[in-house]
């Protein structure tokens, strides 16, 4: 039996790197070592580090303008980096909240900076939720940022155009980072914590502009300092060297297999499969926009929720894994991120329709 993992993160890797970093696991090329077991700072190490950041660096397309850096923490971390290095004298920032990641990104803020927070989500006449567009946005010209989160992973929301303001945008990508084209001159700053389309936990992508890191003052903790981390290539500590080593093997499978454009395309294919699904039953409902619907995270419900239970059992016996929805929602929850095969999803909608022909 073929098991699929839909877990919301820590995610699904793709087989090919699994299967490529177990071979290398106790002897990276003829080193005789793990990489895990590699000085960060040795050349060998750095050949890694170096290919790492030159395969995101052409997936996204990011030029010269903008710093890759790897750091600590995942995306949580980055709730508190990015006040603490982008406040300006003002101590202003706005967070446009559209679920619950972002509304978590506010409660961190918060303890750095004075947060202009504003709810952008509404309900339409059919009770489905949409995000407002963006000229409904209020934002003071006067803040050093504007945050906010493309895809919002618990609730199913995702936005799939950039906001553009006279402010810096900073946008928390991590469960959306590399499922499709985006232009990162749109952007200030970029982060994304790795367990969904990049590799395990323990790492965080920061794709900063330049001339931004002259903001990171002294006072930082230099765990979380950008400019420092940038000055010294993200090695002022002992980075997370396996977990950067498997985002490389991840970017090198993407590349190879037509970059960010074809596997676009593959996410639209496998999204909109399980939608349809959805639509055509009285069974089973999400309760998005199509507008705003997640191509990564598909909540829905069963129209008898009695059944949850025995469905997420049977799913399991055959296959499906973490389907459970998160625990503020409720319902079952669909994580279909890069590495999870359309083959995964066509399982899941076959189950879906047994199961409703024998319990509708």
């Amino acid at each position: 039996m073929t098991v699929y993992n839909f877990c919301a993160g820590p995610a699904k890797l793709p087989d090919e790197v699994m299967i490529k970093a177990q071979a290398e696991f106790r002897d990276w090329n003829n080193t005789g070592c793990s990489v895990m077991e590699l000085s960060h700072r040795s050349k060998s190490y750095i050949e890694v580090y170096d290919q790492a950041v030159a395969g995101i660096k052409k997936l996204l397309n990011i030029s010269d303008d903008y710093s890759i850096l790897f750091m600590h923490g995942g995306g949580r971390g980055q709730f508190s980096a990015v006040p603490l290095n982008l406040i300006t004298e003002n101590k202003k920032a706005h967070y446009a909240v559209t679920g619950s990641w972002s509304k978590s990104a506010v409660a961190e803020a918060e303890k750095f900076a004075d947060i202009t927070a504003a709810d952008y989500v509404s309900t339409d006449e059919q009770g489905n939720k949409f995000v407002q567009d963006f000229d409904k946005w209020q934002v003071d010209p006067q803040s050093g940022f504007l945050h906010y989160c493309p895809n919002e992973t618990v609730d199913g929301i995702e936005i799939f155009d950039a906001p553009k303001f006279d402010v810096p945008v900073v946008a928390d990508m991590s469960s959306t980072i590399l499922s499709h084209q985006i232009n990162v001159n749109d952007y200030g700053l970029i982060y994304a914590g790795a367990q969904k389309n990049i590799g395990p936990s323990g790492v965080s992508i920061v794709v900063i502009k330049n001339e931004l890191l002259s903001r990171s003052s002294d006072s930082i903790p230099s765990i979380l300092n950008y400019k420092l981390t940038a000055e010294n290539g993200s090695m002022f500590n002992t980075p997370p060297t396996y977990a950067i080593y498997l985002a490389k093997l991840v970017f090198d499978w993407l590349i190879e297999r037509g970059g960010v454009e074809a596997q676009e395309k593959i996410n639209i294919k496998k999204a909109e499969y399980l939608y349809s699904a959805i639509d055509k039953s009285d069974f089973y409902s999400n309760h998005i926009a199509a507008s705003n619907r997640s191509r990564m995270n598909i909540p829905f419900f069963l129209a008898n929720d009695e059944l949850d239970k025995q469905f997420l059992s049977q799913a399991e016996d055959n296959g499906l894994l973490a389907l459970k929805g998160h625990r503020i929602v409720g319902g079952m929850r669909a994580s279909i991120y890069n590495a999870l095969p359309f083959e995964g999803v066509k399982a899941l909608v076959e189950f879906m329709q047994e199961f409703e022909r024998t319990h509708a």
